[in-house]
């Protein structure tokens, strides 16, 4: 994808269509829960809010929370300019661009078993491994960050003021490509062992579900501004 690439986070992939599995994106248990399938990929990232960004600083590991945004094919990662790892990430030009692993993970159920070593979750969860590269096209940067916006509420980004210079100085973006892309989920029930279905325990799932409250005016908003559709449809 070239830098001009403006493709929106609502295009639906094909029926079928999936990723390549390589050696970094097929897990080493519970493969049969593995997907590459694209469509769900895109589904389990636009329903998060934070992502997990880990890569190496100084020879040790490091893992952060961040908000993000999906653009097409291509993650968007916000920060400081000052931000070490978004400096190390560069422009793919000048410098060679940050190794890193972006997760994400929804947790849909607690699984409680008959025995403590069968208790699981389910969830639905989105690995992707690659080079992140710092964003410097003005027009690639003025869609990310708006995809940035609107990832946490569709819409959001025409109905607000856009960064003035003093604040798109001080903010940086990374890209990274969906290339090495796995989804794994866990759905149903809990796998008792048969000589265990007798025991008096209780055993199924608990749901796990998600909600927003009743929006909340800030104290010194103008009682005649009223509240915008796109967030009384939440």
């Amino acid at each position: 994808m070239s830098a001009a690439d403006t493709s929106t986070a609502t295009v639906t992939p094909a029926p079928g269509e999936a990723y390549e599995a390589t050696d970094r994106t097929v897990p080493t248990r519970s493969r049969h829960r593995a997907s590459y399938d694209k469509a769900l990929v895109h589904s389990i990232l636009d329903e998060a809010y934070v992502c997990h960004l880990g890569f190496v600083r100084d020879g040790a590991p490091v893992v952060l929370p961040t908000l993000f945004g999906r653009v097409g094919e291509r993650l968007y990662v916000h920060g400081s300019t000052g931000s070490r790892p978004l400096r190390a990430a560069g422009d793919g030009v000048t410098a060679p661009g940050l190794p890193v692993c972006l997760t994400v993970t929804h947790v849909d159920g607690l699984v409680l078993a008959r025995s403590a070593f069968h208790h699981s979750l389910n969830y639905r969860s989105v690995v992707v491994h690659g080079t992140a590269h710092q964003v410097t096209d003005p027009e690639e940067l003025r869609v990310a960050l708006d995809a940035l916006v609107d990832h946490v509420v569709p819409g959001r980004s025409a109905d607000s003021r856009p960064g003035n210079a003093k604040e798109l100085a001080a903010t940086a973006v990374i890209r990274l490509d969906l290339d090495e892309v796995s989804a794994k989920v866990r759905t149903g029930g809990p796998n008792d062992d048969p000589e265990d279905l007798g025991l008096p325990y209780w055993s199924g799932v608990v749901p796990v579900r998600g909600g927003y409250g009743a929006p909340v005016p800030a104290d010194d908003l103008d009682p005649s501004v009223a509240l915008p559709g796109y967030l009384a449809a939440l």
